[in-house]
């Protein structure tokens, strides 16, 4: 019987392990764009891209952009106004001390630019995916560690039914 007591209390605390890796993977992110240099003009044209290329955007994610000097502008706008850097009209601006969050709805690829003077010639300008809803591309031990789950979870219920 002590022996079985044991065996209940491993697999409560792998099944509690397995939940807690396969829950990871739905949690919504907030990112601080640009990191510690904020929404600014950046020391070189290609910053921002660098930047996102390093992180992997899902919708529910949050975008900040934080300003610490100088006045800047958050323009979502077409593919071919984010290569132009096209000055559109409609734009959120941004003061010193001032942050804007926006929250990522829909998988689909994201053009933002300042329309300030040639903020945005000068690189502050931003592109990136946002992937859908499903597995990050990363996700094929999450599924491993759900067929496994699954497998020691009927596997034990079958064992103390047996004894």
């Amino acid at each position: 019987m002590a022996s079985r007591m044991g065996l209940i209390g491993c697999l409560i605390v792998v099944v509690a392990l397995l939940n807690g890796a396969t829950t990871q993977v739905t949690a919504a992110v907030e990112y601080q764009v640009g990191d510690s240099l904020g929404w600014a003009v950046p020391p070189n044209t290609s910053y921002y891209s660098t930047w996102a290329s390093s992180k992997t955007f899902f919708p529910g994610d949050k975008l900040t952009f934080n300003v610490t000097n100088g006045t800047h502008t958050v323009a979502m706008v077409s593919e071919a106004e984010y290569n132009a850097c096209t000055k559109v009209t409609s734009f959120f601006e941004l003061q010193p001390s001032v942050s804007f969050a926006y929250t990522l709805e829909t998988a689909s690829t994201y053009y933002i630019i300042c329309t300030i003077s040639n903020h945005c010639e000068q690189g502050q300008k931003i592109s990136f995916k946002v992937e859908s809803t499903g597995l990050p591309p990363n996700s094929a031990s999450s599924l491993s560690v759900s067929a496994l789950f699954v497998v020691l979870t009927t596997t034990a219920i079958s064992f103390l039914t047996y004894f």
